[in-house]
């Protein structure tokens, strides 16, 4: 298994999208699969994944944007954000973040 490192404004944006078991299971989740998401162009390889948020709807899902770093079996998650909330993220925002 992969290890998995929140940075702080991924820890903070968490506690804003999700209650603690929802994030944990998203944190199981991509240790398992973290090839799940999509490569964002001109991100340097930032991915992003779409997340279920229970109760929420279809509009209600989460959006997490994370790095995999293979060669060293870490996933590193970077933001996290409500699809209501935002629509896109750009390249140059992820990598200021990261």
């Amino acid at each position: 298994m992969r290890t998995v490192i929140e940075t702080p404004t991924f820890q903070k944006q968490a506690a804003a999208v999700w209650r603690a078991a929802d994030r944990e299971a998203f944190i199981d989740w991509i240790a398992e699969h973290p090839d799940a998401g999509d490569v964002i162009p001109g991100a340097d390889g930032a991915r992003k994944v779409r997340w279920d948020r229970p109760g929420m709807g279809k509009r209600g899902g989460a959006r997490v944007i994370y790095f995999h770093l293979v060669g060293d079996e870490v996933v590193l998650l970077v933001m996290v954000y409500a699809k209501a909330e935002r629509t896109n993220v750009k390249p140059k925002d992820i990598l200021t973040r990261s």
